[in-house]
């Protein structure tokens, strides 16, 4: 990118109004975010055709792909944040070299946990709450996962990249074209060739393998306004301790999130496969209806932190109050959806077990009725992380899956049975929520008092 680029980007980042912005790189990210939905849930819907064992395996392993994840986007949002607002600040060899070393810690811990994973595969399944009738079909997916676990990793954190600089559209290229692949390849992997639930694991490792492709040619064609470079990785321990620090919410959100999978699939086995299926199933559809909430985030992110680089902290507030109140609405409408055709949902994915489906019907109700208040808690955890606020927004982003969630639903079913597994992430929901208001209060107050330098 050149000098001329660089000025134009500089200028659109923190000129344009600020409702226009985020929409033109909310659109990108939602719709990565739902195509990266889809694929998760086609994967649960071909492989629930298989039976309610098979379906209980995919929420098994989909702990192990939290974890893959995880590492992903902390080094991509951690990295993304700091070089976002290097940008912000003009300092682009600075933001050169977080995109790199985080690269290439990523792929070091990727690989780290691929080895392992293969080596472990079947002792990590029952650690992971699979049943003995389960076990087979989470081992068959899982070890394929494990072989994809680096390309995948790596796509996470050039996404996170280019859409931490304003260039959601090339990551949305990248994630959606991996995506669409994928639930094509599934039902060919599944069921024409008989691969089973391990079909679904080579659809979804070859797909991510398109995606890296796809992902790295932006950055080697200088589409990016950094470059990833072995010669350009710190050598300097601070700028990795600095990146894990600024991406420790999102290792607190997606670590916990597959700790907390972890949980509800040893709480819910002691309700028979049924229950991991049927919670496996609300789980994912409810994951589908946030990551609308999740993608238009990642369209506020970027220009949270861009300007809060260039110190134009007013339009951090503006960009602050119109994602909360949008996002709000957002997740109102999807939820209404959700909570009215829960029924017809659930069977569209399991329509031959009846304890499948009661099961599923009232946790996916019981999670709709709590989606809305994602708006404000989403917001308030973006922007603190956006603006280098990492203990706060750690501290928020461990509350919804971990701190309130992972207690309850251990304790929950010993005193209500299953109706404890159902309620237990609605309730940690609403806690997180009250939480998420006081630090929204304390943010909007602290950018108020900031003062902004107009160039």
């Amino acid at each position: 990118m050149d000098d001329i680029q660089r000025a134009q980007h500089y200028r659109k980042m923190t000129e344009t109004p600020v409702h226009s912005l985020i929409g033109r790189l909310a659109v990108p990210t939602i719709i990565t975010m739902l195509v990266s939905a889809i694929y998760n849930t086609a994967d649960t819907y071909f492989v629930a055709k298989l039976g309610t064992s098979a379906a209980g395996a995919v929420g098994i392993v989909f702990s192990i792909m939290a974890i893959i994840q995880a590492i992903g986007f902390t080094i991509g949002m951690g990295g993304g944040n700091i070089l976002s607002r290097q940008l912000g600040a003009k300092e682009d060899e600075a933001a050169t070299v977080t995109a790199s070393s985080g690269f290439f810690l990523a792929l070091i811990l990727s690989l780290s946990l691929s080895v392992l994973g293969i080596a472990f595969t079947d002792e990590l399944m029952v650690l992971l709450g699979a049943t003995d009738t389960i076990l087979p079909y989470a081992s068959a997916y899982a070890e394929y996962i494990f072989y994809g676990c680096p390309v995948m990793c790596l796509s996470f954190v050039m996404n996170n990249y280019l859409r931490s600089e304003g260039k959601a559209l090339f990551g949305m290229i990248g994630i959606t074209t991996g995506g669409l692949l994928n639930i094509v390849l599934d039902p060919i992997f599944i069921f024409v060739l008989g691969f089973g639930t391990a079909g679904a694991a080579m659809a979804t490792a070859i797909s991510q393998c398109i995606s890296f492709i796809i992902l790295l040619a932006f950055f080697m064609m200088g589409k990016s306004s950094v470059r990833i470079s072995a010669g350009k990785a710190a050598r300097n321990i601070k700028v990795y301790l600095s990146i894990i620090r600024i991406g420790l919410p999102t290792l607190a959100r997606q670590g916990l999130s597959s700790i907390a999978m972890i949980a509800l699939n040893v709480s819910a086995a002691a309700f028979g496969d049924a229950a991991v299926a049927s919670m496996t199933i609300s789980t994912k559809v409810t994951m589908f209806a946030f990551s609308v909430m999740l993608g238009f985030g990642q369209g506020y992110q970027p220009v949270a932190s861009f300007n809060y680089g260039a110190k134009r902290y007013d339009r951090v507030l503006q960009a602050t109050k119109f994602t909360a109140s949008v996002g709000t609405l957002l997740m109102l409408a999807t939820s209404s959806v959700c909570f009215i055709f829960a029924p017809e949902i659930i069977s569209l994915f399991q329509s031959s077990d009846p304890v499948v489906l009661e099961i599923g019907t009232a946790a996916l109700r019981f999670q709709a009725a709590v989606l809305p208040l994602t708006g404000i808690t989403t917001t308030a955890n973006m922007g603190l992380q956006s603006t280098g606020q990492a203990a706060e927004a750690t501290i928020l982003a461990s509350c919804r899956q971990g701190i309130c969630f992972i207690p309850l639903v251990l304790v929950l079913p010993g005193l209500i049975g299953i109706r404890g597994v159902e309620l237990a992430q609605p309730l940690s929901d609403l806690i997180t929520f009250i939480l998420s208001i006081f630090f929204m209060t304390h943010f909007i107050a602290k950018l108020k008092k900031l003062p902004n330098v107009i160039e």
